[in-house]
């Protein structure tokens, strides 16, 4: 089910702060009452060796995100007791100590299936005579982008080995923004700072005529 286009599910769920607060959070007013985007990053399971490198990446790149007025938002299905203890546990021991972000913990699965990003599926068993679940019910690498009044404008879902790029969020940040304030449209490839070009053929033609 594609949400782009569409309000992000109003959907309140359960966090932890990086101080140990225990948060209720609902992603879409974060939205629209704070009037920020936001970036909303599920990763399989705390304590474990390709999420770890995402959560310090979106760190690294928090200032950069809070430079164009968006929230980072991270969300597994863990407990909010076990993303404290991966918080008070050390980088170099696989810990993501340094993390400031809130940190989702959809151990409801509410949030996550009403996305569809779970690795689960039901299936019959005869011998049970009962639907039983098959996969790891814990979600891939599924990631939102949500402007200012709720809306997604962009989804992406990599597969569990997947690590994703922090930099083309923040690129397709600064595009959005960009059709938001000039409204242009972004080419391929598009930057910050790069020729935008207006939605007619004209412009179109000119744009691949330059390069």
């Amino acid at each position: 089910m594609a949400l782009v286009g569409k309000k992000f599910p109003n959907i309140t769920v359960d966090a932890i702060s990086h101080m140990g607060d225990n948060l209720r959070i609902n992603v879409l007013e974060e939205a629209t009452n704070n009037k920020k985007k936001v970036v909303l990053f599920w990763y399989p399971k705390d304590f474990t060796f390709v999420c770890p490198t995402e959560l310090h990446a979106f760190q690294a790149a928090l200032g950069e995100f809070e430079k164009r007025n968006t929230l980072v938002i991270g969300a597994s299905c863990d407990t909010n007791e076990v993303h404290f203890a991966w918080l008070n546990t050390a980088k170099d021991n696989g810990g993501i100590e340094g993390v400031t972000y809130p940190l989702l913990a959809d151990t409801t699965r509410n949030l996550s299936a009403a996305l569809d990003i779970l690795d689960a599926e039901w299936i019959y068993s005869e011998e049970l005579n009962d639907e039983i679940l098959e996969g790891s019910n814990v979600t891939f690498r599924a990631t939102y982008l949500i402007d200012e009044d709720g809306k997604v404008f962009h989804e992406s879902v990599n597969d569990m080995p997947l690590g994703r790029n922090v930099n083309e969020y923040l690129r397709l940040i600064d595009a959005y923004t960009h059709v938001q304030t000039k409204g242009e449209v972004c080419p391929a490839n598009w930057e910050e700072g790069k020729d935008a070009m207006s939605a007619d053929r004209n412009s179109t033609a000119a744009y691949l005529a330059s390069h």
